[in-house]
């Protein structure tokens, strides 16, 4: 028992600890050196000396005996460099006193995962749709195809032939698990793994159906019909739940996430639940007032410029905007005022601009002479 390290050193907490602090720190570091999750080396020891120190430290009479006496105090039936020496776990475990094995205290934490055949859940599927921005701002139902693998209609999932069955598996009796013992000089350790045979099902196929060839899955494609909200985003994700792949063990289907992606709009970009249209006018319409035809989303409507509005200023039409998702109300439909300057004018054009710049006291550029000889 030389050599062996101190339990809450191990565990790392302080000799003062509650249960609850054990507990919490026995989870995280099992979680982190459990063999089914690292492959580091030196990570099943590690883990070992865990469970060990765990097993010890969370019963209140074995941590008193601790405490008053150290490892010694346990004598031969407690021996730390027994636990893990045993023909398996349980045993090891019971002979220092406890009704449980250590399958039984990580199964308490974190469930059967890597203990056993537990059904798992089938394969997410994602799924990328486009709707237009007008889509989005009403709400609108699409039909979309989806292939995914899905159970053997001619077996209905046994991967057996019809009249057939699977068989108990001989090598591990059902249980999908099979125990190895590795002896060494410092005793015996107990691996317990898959069973190859069966590949951790418990059972075996002996005429597999012709059709899957014995998977029970085979893959198809469906039409799915699926309601997309007013005023959803771009990327937002609805979940289809069990609308996935199916799953391998005979657990649930896997869910189909849609991906909404909204095509670029020819006259409005977005914000959020507002709108932004960037609206073209000219000198005269700004500087005295005009009315414009804009579009919405609804529809085209008209707009009043007031006299002397400045190019960027912004003119909010409320509740033209989206609509909002799942809640009340719609956004604004922002409209920018871009004041456009023509790139060619006519002589009379020119001529009154001229006049205008005169009134205001501004310079001008005089007018180009095209003549190559002036006189």
């Amino acid at each position: 028992m030389a050599g062996k390290k101190d339990y809450y050193e191990v565990l790392g907490v302080s000799k003062t600890a509650t249960k609850d602090e054990i507990k919490d720190s026995y989870r995280k570091l099992a979680m982190q050196y459990h063999p089914d999750r690292n492959k580091s080396p030196g990570a099943e020891e590690r883990f070992k000396e865990i469970s060990e120190a765990y097993a010890v430290l969370s019963d209140d009479e074995k941590r008193r005996q601790y405490d008053t006496l150290g490892q010694v105090g346990f004598g031969q039936q407690y021996s730390p460099e027994d636990i893990f020496r045993g023909a398996d776990f349980e045993s090891v475990f019971r002979g220092m006193g406890f009704d449980f094995g250590f399958g039984d205290i990580f199964e308490a934490f974190f469930g059967r995962q890597g203990f056993g055949n537990r059904p798992s859940k089938g394969g997410d599927i994602l799924f990328d749709q486009e709707i237009s921005l007008e889509e989005a701002a009403r709400g609108v139902e699409k039909e979309i195809q989806v292939t995914r693998t899905e159970e053997c209609e001619t077996c209905r999932g046994t991967g057996s032939k019809p009249g057939t069955s699977p068989k108990t598996c001989m090598n591990c009796g059902g249980t999908g698990q099979v125990k190895k013992i590795h002896s060494s000089a410092f005793g015996r350790m107990v691996q317990i793994m898959g069973c190859p045979t069966c590949r951790g099902k418990g059972t075996v196929i002996e005429t597999p159906c012709t059709v899957c060839r014995g998977s029970g899955l085979m893959k198809k494609t469906r039409k799915i019909s699926v309601k997309i909200p007013r005023g959803v985003e771009e990327g937002s994700h609805m979940r289809l739940k069990g609308e996935g792949e199916a799953s391998p063990n005979g657990g649930p289907p896997g869910d189909l996430y849609v991906q909404i992606h909204i095509t670029p709009h020819q006259y409005f970009t977005r914000e959020g639940d507002d709108l932004i249209y960037d609206l073209h006018l000219n000198y005269p319409q700004v500087a005295l007032g005009a009315e414009a035809n804009v579009p919405t989303i609804e529809g085209a409507t008209k707009v009043n410029i007031r006299a002397g509005t400045q190019p960027g200023e912004i003119i909010k039409l409320k509740g033209k905007g989206m609509p909002r998702l799942y809640g009340y109300g719609s956004g604004d439909l922002l409209i920018r005022v871009n004041v456009s300057v023509p790139q060619k004018l006519t002589p009379r054009q020119r001529d009154l601009l001229e006049q205008l710049a005169k009134e205001f006291g501004q310079e001008t550029k005089p007018k180009p002479n095209k003549k190559l000889f002036p006189f």
